[in-house]
């Protein structure tokens, strides 16, 4: 039998889409499969995908004639191409133009329009105009599954893809960790991810504001970078609020593990990346009930609304006061982890997708 070829295509590359294809390279490299990956040149210093075994070719996240032509030249020859995200299924459409090569396309998240009209016009322009390329559309939760058929997806399956565990982590350095974010004898509360106004962090602080009536005061501590940056700090500062930015960094496990309670405070997750090594960790989640999260952490956690400062800073509150409440979450959150999809169940279904797809284009 010939040896399968596949293109994997991102765009910008969120951390999870990224961790994602860098699984998938290796496991399907590990099983005979040739994987090229089609990513940003930065994206290859932080996941390094020539060390799963995939060949890199760096394609700039751009839709302009020369980045299409490079992400054509790069397909030339493939039995599959999977794109990861709109973006990149929109260009990877242009670029596979006049080409018999099934496209594979993972909605991992989904775009907002942020109320601008005539910007949800055009992301329900480019939906359709992906999932109606594509041979199958893989959801990353039922409600991007839902939304894939609405636009006109002709097969569109769920996938909940599994996030890479948290590997080299020692609970020995939690007290370093604490001791490094200046917690000694309060508690800390723990968010990641990109200081973008989606992230939902203006009610966090809004929050962390009724905090600071609590004794012990908690202190949150933020993860990430972003273009909120500038505004989140200087209202950290003008309010007084017991928050710190701590920048993006590269031991999110050890510092979630020494965290009393995990924040997730987003407008809309799919599989969150977060909430996943928070369950893994036994850390108790606080977080919105939106999109795919009740889905992914079933009764594990407590939900509240987005955008809802009082019913965030309302569940923390009782959830600090209750020890053995947050004991329950933490092995709720550890059994609910068990039920999800492992790394190698996610590379068996994704190639079982591609020998159906290939077989199809024979067919």
């Amino acid at each position: 039998m010939t040896q399968l070829r596949t293109v994997q295509v991102l765009g910008g590359g969120s951390a999870g889409s990224s961790a994602h294809v860098r699984s998938l390279a290796a496991g399907l490299v590990a099983r005979g499969v040739r994987v090229t990956v089609c990513a940003p040149a930065e994206l290859e210093h932080v996941y390094d995908f020539p060390g799963a075994g995939a060949h890199f070719a760096p394609v700039p996240r751009r839709s302009d004639p020369a980045a299409v032509g490079a992400l054509r030249v790069a397909c030339a020859g493939a039995d599959v191409v999977h794109a990861h995200g709109l973006h990149a299924a929109v260009r990877t459409t242009l670029a596979l133009r006049g080409q018999h090569v099934p496209l594979v396309v993972t909605w991992h998240t989904r775009s907002h329009d942020d109320g601008a009209r005539a910007r949800g016009r055009l992301l329900q322009l480019l939906e359709r105009r992906a999932v109606r390329a594509a041979a199958v559309v893989l959801g990353t939760c039922s409600e991007l599954v839902d939304r894939a058929r609405v636009r006109g997806a002709r097969d569109a399956r769920l996938a909940p893809v599994a996030a890479p565990a948290p590997r080299g982590w020692a609970g020995a350095i939690e007290g370093k960790a604490r001791a490094e974010l200046g917690v000694v004898d309060q508690p800390l509360l723990m968010a990641v991810g990109s200081l973008e106004p989606r992230r939902g962090y203006g009610t966090l602080l809004d929050a962390a504001r009724l905090w600071r009536g609590l004794d012990p005061m908690p202190l949150v501590v933020i993860a990430g970078e972003g273009r909120e940056r500038g505004a989140l700090q200087r209202r950290i500062e003008a309010e007084d609020l017991p928050v710190r930015l701590i920048g993006r960094r590269d031991d999110i496990a050890d510092l979630l593990s020494a965290a009393d309670v995990a924040l997730l405070t987003s407008r809309w997750e799919a599989r969150s990346v977060l909430a996943q090594e928070a369950l893994r960790l036994g850390v108790p989640l606080v977080a919105t009930a939106v999109g795919g999260v009740q889905e992914l952490v079933g009764e594990a956690a407590e939900l509240v609304p987005y955008g809802d400062a009082a019913a965030l800073g309302e569940a923390v509150a009782r959830l600090l006061g209750d020890a053995g409440r947050r004991e329950e979450l933490a092995a709720a959150g550890r059994a609910q982890a068990g039920t999800w999809p492992t790394e190698d169940d996610t590379i068996a279904q994704v190639l079982s997708v591609y020998d159906e797809v290939v077989a199809g284009r024979g067919a």
